[in-house]
């Protein structure tokens, strides 16, 4: 118990010194300079990705049914007409 309180003063000092040193601006300025980076990185939240991912699953089973589709009709064209090629 004493213990507990003895750590909780200590890291309430330390946050109190950091907070009224120079410590906090730098803090403060590698933050604003990280959020530009990333700013200027273009990057997308994880939930837009995964949206994205679905999205191109999706288009790449359609994909897939559309090629099975156009064969079908190839080759229905192609025993019709066994002389004529595509």
């Amino acid at each position: 118990m004493l213990k507990e309180k003895f750590f909780d003063e200590i890291a309430a000092k330390v946050s109190d010194a950091i907070a009224n040193s120079p410590a906090k601006d730098v803090e403060k300025n590698v933050r604003a300079m990280m959020g530009s980076a990333f700013t200027k990185l273009d990057l997308v939240t994880r939930e837009e990705f995964d949206i994205q991912q679905d999205v191109l699953a999706r288009t790449r089973e359609t994909l897939t049914a559309l090629e099975a589709r156009v064969a079908a009709l190839e080759n229905k064209l192609l025993a019709g007409n066994p002389q004529d090629g595509i």
